[in-house]
């Protein structure tokens, strides 16, 4: 691993070395940048060294560091993961990703979601190589979950600027703080349902694959 990888420059003044195991992370993601943008190598290495969290990079090289979610969040997550995997065991199309799968998009960011979903003919695409790390490839659908530190404002813009724009089918941003569930489509549109009292289908992307929002009240 190089010296890149080893530090890390947080805004402007703090330093934080990525072996260290005991360092204190502040509540809910947040980001940091490098003097010059990992390579793809790098990247994977530096994830592998901090397997403990969910590292994804922007588009501009920025990464984004998520901890350990609290309970209530992991159940739901759980929850909503358990759902694209038992419609997965019925249907046996694709594959289904969980959620420390990272995609290398059109864009250059890497990113993950909740749960994706990516086609057969998009499966049978990968080479070697692309299974064997971070694959440059777009899920059909995806999935996320607002956990209780997250900011709804930049998840928003993570659904539209990143996944709808980087050629996502459908994306679901599921709001258990206010109880709401946004539907993003590929053809701009998007869906707002204003309680848990729904169903969420998975349309003409995942057909047959409904997540009942009941389920994720806790």
């Amino acid at each position: 691993m190089t010296a890149a990888v080893k530090a890390l420059r947080v805004g402007e003044t703090n330093v934080v070395q990525a072996n260290s195991r005991h360092r204190t992370f502040p509540e809910g993601p947040f980001e940091l940048k490098f003097s010059r943008r990992l390579t793809e190598q790098e990247l994977v290495d530096f994830s592998t060294e901090n397997g403990h969290l969910r590292i994804e990079e922007d588009k501009n090289g920025t990464l984004i560091i998520m901890p350990p979610v609290d309970f209530d969040s992991g159940v739901r997550e759980g929850r909503a993961y358990g759902y694209l995997f038992a419609w997965w065991l019925t249907h046996k199309r694709g594959e289904v990703c969980s959620p420390s799968t990272g995609f290398k998009l059109p864009d250059t960011s890497t990113r993950a979601s909740d749960g994706a979903w990516i086609s057969g003919e998009k499966v049978a695409g990968l080479s070697v190589n692309d299974r064997k790390t971070f694959p440059h490839l777009v899920p059909d659908f995806v999935i996320e979950m607002r956990s209780s530190s997250d900011r709804l404002g930049k998840l928003k813009k993570k659904m539209t600027d990143t996944w709808i724009k980087n050629g996502v089918q459908l994306a679901w941003l599921i709001d258990p703080v206010a109880q709401k569930a946004y539907v993003y489509r590929q053809d701009g549109s998007l869906d707002t349902i204003d309680s848990f009292d729904h169903i969420l289908n998975g349309e003409q992307v995942c057909q047959g694959f409904n997540l009942d929002l009941r389920d994720l009240k806790i």
